[in-house]
């Protein structure tokens, strides 16, 4: 069996905006080779940090090809979101260093590849300071004119629980509306638009809420209303047309597998920051395969998440398209070598080692 141990781990944090860092983790093992993974959004970085550090001293002399086994002993179902993604961060930083020790990139580790390019959509939401309808609508018209044929809107992140308890449609909630519809004038009729509601909906409301979308031909509906009671979301992905999505806060292959049991979703939105890395990632993809349900991963990451996800959706056959955080810095795509690059909506599948990206130290 081949191995290559680990000799170190550490990790660096670069600041991104006011929404937040990114947390980058680097795998030291033998032969000088350095592993990258991402473990950005665990809701606390210092302590994703913290956590990354207590757990190395077990993982040093690790083997880490033993991909597996690792997620056997370290990834446990019970622990909570930082600590999931601290190991996620891990395990995406092994499979870059196995990959760069085979001089194979990380797909090929998986099973092989589908396509050669992964399509992206663009979520808006981080870079949209103006909130208005029109400050929604320039931002999704200049992705589309920068290539990118889907974008992502998060329109009714002011909408509370005093509104939807009124159980009609109140100013904030026609304010939503009124952003999609201007997004939609600005983008034309050809490009996808998908609308994230960030669970802030119960049934009745959401229900009222998509009819008045109806002419608008939405691609998904995105956390309609919170996922805890899947009766409700059951009862809502019945009584609407549009296709339904959502799974970015469920972490572990049994909560996976409870909502598409349920039979309510057709787009699933696992993260590779928190569900595992690229070995989670891959499983949750066969649950959903198993019920032609599509995979689109949730990645508002910075480009090593990326790259992760874009090794892993290459070898999956019902991906769909890829999350792409639009518009939070102009360097973004020099943060890593060669520089993160898209073009028509697309990324390609790198052909390098592992993940197919190196950290650029200044």
């Amino acid at each position: 069996m081949r191995t290559l141990k680990i000799t170190a781990i550490e990790t660096e944090r670069v600041h991104v905006n006011h929404r937040g860092d990114w947390l980058f983790v680097k795998v030291h093992a033998e032969d000088g080779i350095i592993g990258i993974g991402e473990a950005s959004h665990g809701s606390d970085d210092a302590r994703v940090a913290h956590l990354i550090e207590t757990v190395t001293p077990a993982l040093i002399g690790w083997n880490v090809f033993q991909f597996e086994a690792f997620r056997h002993r370290f990834y446990r179902d019970a622990e909570g979101h930082a600590y999931h993604t601290a190991i996620s961060g891990i395990e995406q930083a092994t499979w870059d260093a196995a990959g760069k020790a085979l001089n194979l990139p990380s797909h090929q580790l998986l099973g092989g590849s589908c396509r050669d390019k992964i399509r992206l959509y663009a979520n808006i939401n981080r870079a949209t300071i103006d909130r208005s309808p029109e400050g929604f609508a320039r931002n999704a018209e200049k992705a589309v004119s920068e290539g990118f044929t889907a974008i992502k809107c998060a329109p009714f992140d002011d909408v509370s629980v005093a509104n939807i308890s009124q159980g009609s449609l109140t100013p904030p909630i026609c304010l939503g509306i009124a952003r999609i519809r201007a997004i939609r004038d600005a983008i034309g009729a050809e490009a996808e638009l998908m609308v994230d509601c960030h669970s802030r909906f119960n049934p009745g409301i959401i229900v009222q809420v998509a009819k008045e979308l109806d002419d608008l031909r939405l691609f998904w509906l995105e956390d309609p209303v919170p996922l805890e009671n899947l009766d409700a979301f059951a009862h809502v992905s019945q009584s609407t047309s549009m296709p339904i999505a959502t799974g970015e806060r469920l972490r572990t292959l049994s909560a996976f597998n409870r909502l598409l049991q349920q039979g309510c979703v057709d787009y699933i939105l696992p993260d590779v920051k928190h569900v595992g890395g690229l070995l989670g990632l891959k499983k949750i993809a066969a649950l959903a395969e198993a019920r032609n349900v599509m995979v689109t991963p949730h990645n508002p990451s910075g480009p090593v998440a990326t790259a992760a996800s874009v090794q892993c959706m290459a070898s999956v056959p019902n991906f769909a398209l890829l999350e792409y955080a639009w518009g939070e810095v102009e360097w973004r795509a020099s943060l890593v070598s060669p520089p993160e690059t898209i073009v028509n909506g697309f990324i390609d599948v790198p052909r390098h080692p592992g993940l197919g990206a190196q950290l650029e130290e200044q």
